[in-house]
């Protein structure tokens, strides 16, 4: 089971900038999965970026494109976010999350979840 621990969070002011890192415990290229997601008090889990077949692009939610970037440091196991002109509805607690890959394609649900780092933007 891969252990997967989340920082880079804290209190921006909106127009601010964040970039959240992941780290894996083990090797993760070409055997996982990996993406990020987010949830603010009262709300469902929201997919922020993620990707569904190895190799190929993430995919954004539609409420954080043009100013989330996700990519990976596959020589340190390492995950980013980097948020750009950060909102106040930005603000949640953000999780790093991975599942296997079969044949090139990403297993659902994401099923290994990281603790979780807290965002939060103010106006």
């Amino acid at each position: 089971q891969v252990q997967l621990v989340e920082s880079g969070g804290g209190s921006v002011q909106a127009g601010g900038s964040l970039r959240l890192s992941c780290v894996a415990s083990q090797s993760t290229s070409g055997r996982y999965c990996m993406g990020w997601f987010r949830q603010a008090p009262g709300k469902e889990r929201e997919e922020v970026a993620t990707v569904d077949r190895l190799g190929y692009p993430a995919t954004y939610a539609d409420s954080v494109k043009g100013r989330f970037t996700m990519s990976k440091d596959n020589a340190k196991e390492t995950l980013y976010l980097q948020m750009n002109s950060l909102k106040p509805e930005d603000t949640a607690m953000y999780y790093c999350a991975a599942v296997g890959a079969a044949l090139g394609r990403c297993r659902t649900p994401y099923n290994y979840w990281g603790q979780g780092t807290q965002v939060t933007v103010s106006s």
